[in-house]
């Protein structure tokens, strides 16, 4: 009896993959195993493309077992080891195959640390192939994986060779991707001047090329995000509306993720009535149910009747929503200390003396933490008055009025300066 052929083969694992996924990962591996046959005549030249389009077929589909699986162990191997195969195929599809296997990993949690290993040791191996093009398809995700990671340092060296690349091949699309992703990684340490930078750069190189939806949504996200940065929320609202729409015309999961930048906005111009509003429209309504959303929607609710305890309530409570973006964490701590500063200025006001345990206890919050605030405040001069910290009191002052009498003398010596000089320049034409 005559061994089955691979096309045999892969209807075989294709019928084992739901009912015995071990049969079927062992005969997708045996067609892999299985050497593509090189001839020189015309016969043998259609079977050997016909093998490869098989060994192709049997590796996406044992990628997507492995995906399916969550083994990324398993997938990280077979990257690896199908480059003996890759290497017979044209440059083009080599990298289609290599993109496509890489994708399988984003659904497979806790696998970045070995996503950064595949893609380090895939990127050896096309310096060594020298394909140019596919080294940096890698080298850019790379440095979107750092980043995810944190990895900042380690991104930041990966930018500064790939740019220097990127500029004497003149690939613009790529370089767009670049520099956007150095923007964020800057944005990430804080350096929102280079942040900034880099960010008009990825625009520039951008405005010579035709840009794709997806990525001049991930420029506008990126511009929505500094102006936040700067406080300048009405301008980043309108960054994040561009963003919104494009993701959801094209129907990419950052929308999502877009609407609570939106939301987030019109909280922070004091605008919490315009959230219920703004889910109305007719792209926000699919979203408008989702648990982020609600989080959003609590947060404007907490601020609007300037409640701290509601406004705590809420971080407790969609506690994975609200802290597991950067962005909107950092926002909502600036936004929950000036809740507190109000609601402490609002309870010390008809107070010319009142003890700091009385205020903690107002406002539910620990002593400790009320004593710095109040400090901090002082020193800010948004409150007036000073701490005695032996009776626990906070001692209040009114507000002082300015005195303006050290500027007015000093004003009065300028003017009579120019007096006197104007008499000692009439006193020489004198003489």
């Amino acid at each position: 009896m005559s061994a089955p052929t691979p096309a045999e083969l892969l209807t075989q694992a294709e019928a084992a993959v739901t009912t015995n996924p071990a049969h079927a990962e062992a005969l997708y591996k045996q067609i892999l195993n299985e050497a593509a046959a090189s001839a020189s005549d015309e016969l043998r030249n259609e079977e050997s493309a016909q093998s490869l389009r098989e060994q192709e077929t049997a590796l996406l589909k044992l990628g997507e077992l492995y995906r399916d699986q969550k083994n990324a162990q398993g997938l990280a191997e077979i990257i690896t080891s199908s480059r003996a195969f890759m290497s017979s195929t044209a440059k083009a599809k080599t990298a289609k195959l290599i993109r496509t296997l890489l994708n399988f990993f984003t659904p497979i949690p806790n696998s970045t640390p070995l996503q950064i290993t595949t893609l380090q040791d895939n990127i050896t191996w096309s310096k060594r192939e020298k394909r140019i093009f596919l080294k940096h398809s890698l080298e850019t995700r790379l440095v979107a994986l750092q980043l995810e990671a944190g990895q900042y340092k380690q991104a930041l060296g990966m930018i500064e060779g790939l740019l220097a690349e990127l500029k004497r091949l003149d690939d613009k699309m790529v370089l767009t991707e670049v520099h956007l992703l150095e923007s964020r990684v800057y944005r990430g340490i804080g350096n929102f001047a280079k942040a900034k930078a880099a960010l008009t750069s990825a625009r520039t190189a951008a405005n010579s090329i035709y840009c794709p939806p997806p990525l001049q949504s991930a420029l506008d996200l990126q511009s929505g995000i500094l102006h936040a940065e700067d406080k300048d929320y009405t301008t980043a609202y309108s960054y994040f509306f561009e963003a919104f729409e494009n993701m959801s015309a094209q129907g990419e999961e950052g929308a999502l993720g877009a609407l609570k930048y939106m939301l987030l906005c019109k909280v922070m111009l004091n605008l919490p009535e315009d959230v219920t509003s703004l889910l109305t429209i007719k792209l926000a309504v699919k979203y408008a149910q989702l648990r982020e959303v609600e989080s959003m929607r609590a947060i404007a609710l907490a601020h609007q009747a300037r409640n701290l305890a509601d406004f705590e309530r809420v971080l407790r409570e969609y506690k994975d929503e609200l802290s597991s973006d950067p962005t909107i964490r950092s926002h909502l701590a600036a936004l929950y200390d000036t809740l507190l500063e109000q609601n402490l200025l609002r309870i010390v006001e008809p107070y010319s003396v009142v003890e700091i345990a009385y205020v903690a206890e107002q406002v539910g919050q620990g002593r400790q933490s009320v004593e710095a605030k109040l400090s901090q405040m002082i020193l800010d001069k948004v409150l007036h008055g000073v701490l005695d910290q032996g009776r626990g009191c906070l001692i209040l002052f009114d507000e002082p009025e300015a005195d303006n009498t050290y500027g007015a003398a000093i004003e009065t010596l300028v003017q009579v300066g120019k007096v006197v000089e104007s008499l000692y320049a009439k006193t020489v034409k004198i003489s």
